[in-house]
């Protein structure tokens, strides 16, 4: 048969995302060919640096390459001035919209291993799921006078649709059967944990917007195909103190796009270290692994940077690509050398070099 060929867009973007980008391309160029997989790459421009030397920091041509020619992606890390900066805007949001990557999937999991310690002394394995496309992140904002003199005012809009929220429980859903089914041992004996989806909301206070996302929620979830799933709600706020108190009990976890952003940054810091916490952004056409980090610019150039959530987000992009096998081979290199802990980076407490991590991983393949 002959060998399937996946057309990946390559997007650096700023700081150590030219740095572990790299790494992502050389696992999937090392992966066996057993696997019956090959794959062409493309590079594409996007990012802050590239806003500073060319005034854009989304060319069109990476948009208009990305939708028209590529399976899938990876994208690095993009740096954001703090302060306004006009004509300047988030190249990854534009790019979730435009190419309407409705969920960023992020698994958060712990492995044991020698050479650093979890915070939480429970095993975790937990996936949250963030709709990416509304909320917040539309983007409206406008400052104007205080009617009262007192200054100024300043005002967001926060969406929320039916089919967004409709969009994103399902694919909750989704995720949830399938690590049920993953858990499933072949005697038949029942799975330790429980196949559950937790939504979390603010509808107390937010009763049109976050009241609209858990009813769609709730009424997608209640579909057939869900029926041996647990379903369950938390508030954010206090699914923010459950998950940091007893991440081991969470299953997949479905949020709004802002309180999906702070809950998975938050979870990465229960498994160690951003460095190792990889995410997929999921559209109907095309599917790209985006490492959680950020550009670091305190240790760019310096080599040491953690190459392994680029490379867990390569599993991810495969594992939505319908490629579970490549993915699963992946995961267990990785897995593999974080349990040894011969290679360990900078930021989990080793000394090995970003091409010691990549080595390591690539052996294990």
């Amino acid at each position: 048969m002959a060998a399937r060929t996946l057309r990946i867009g390559l997007i650096p973007g700023d700081g150590i995302g030219r740095e572990v980008i790299p790494a992502g391309r050389r696992i999937l160029e090392s992966l066996p060919s057993s696997l019956g997989l090959k794959f062409d790459f493309v590079d594409l421009d996007a990012g802050y640096e590239h806003f500073k030397a060319f005034g854009t920091a989304l060319p069109e041509k990476t948009v208009e390459t990305l939708q028209k020619e590529c399976d899938g992606a990876l994208f690095g890390a993009v740096s954001s001035p703090t302060n306004k900066v006009a004509g300047y805007t988030s190249p990854i949001v534009a790019l979730r919209k435009r190419l309407s990557l409705y969920a960023n999937v992020r698994p958060c999991k712990t492995v044991l291993s020698p050479a650093f310690r979890s915070p939480s002394t429970s095993p975790i394995d937990l996936v949250i799921v963030r709709e990416n496309t509304e909320d917040l992140y539309v983007k409206e904002e406008k400052t104007y006078p205080d009617p009262n003199g007192d200054g100024q005012i300043a005002e967001a809009i926060k969406r929320i649709s039916t089919q967004a929220s409709r969009r994103i429980a399902t694919i909750a859903g989704e995720i949830a059967a399938r690590r049920q089914k993953m858990r499933q041992k072949p005697n038949g004996e029942a799975a330790q944990k429980e196949a559950m989806v937790t939504i979390t909301h603010k509808s107390n206070v937010l009763s049109q917007t976050d009241g609209l996302f858990r009813s769609t929620a709730r009424e997608a979830l209640a579909a057939p195909a869900f029926s041996s799933l647990k379903i369950e709600e938390q508030i954010v706020d206090s699914m923010v103190y459950k998950l940091f108190l007893q991440p081991q009990y969470y299953d997949v976890i479905v949020a709004p796009n802002l309180y999906g952003d702070l809950l998975s940054d938050g979870a990465a810091a229960l498994v160690g270290s951003l460095g190792l916490v990889p995410s997929a952004n999921v559209g109907e056409d095309i599917v790209m692994g985006e490492p959680c980090h950020g550009s670091a610019p305190d240790i760019e150039g310096k080599g040491i940077a953690n190459p392994v959530a680029t490379i867990r987000s390569v599993g991810c992009m495969l594992e939505f690509l319908n490629q579970p096998e490549a993915a699963d081979v992946i995961y267990n290199a990785v897995d593999e050398g974080l349990r040894e802990g011969k290679f360990i980076s900078p930021d989990l407490g080793g000394k090995a070099s970003t091409e010691e991590v990549m080595d390591d991983i690539v052996r294990r393949l």
